[in-house]
């Protein structure tokens, strides 16, 4: 049971795909309580987002 085995979570790491022992997200009771007022591909792009560079405040002479 090792990188080959598609049935454990380490052999779908290793091959890169989702499944039943590696979920892709939120299942179950924690998506039927309620945190669903911020979709999860809303909450993906804003994580993928680039922060803003701040610039220097300039001082006046």
């Amino acid at each position: 049971m090792g990188k080959g085995d598609m049935k454990t979570a380490k052999g779908k790491r290793f091959a890169g795909s989702y499944g039943n022992s590696r979920p892709h997200g939120v299942s179950g009771k924690a998506a039927a309580a309620g945190s669903s007022a911020v979709s999860t591909p809303a909450k993906t792009a804003a994580k993928r987002a680039p922060a803003a560079k701040k610039t220097p405040a300039r001082k006046s002479a």
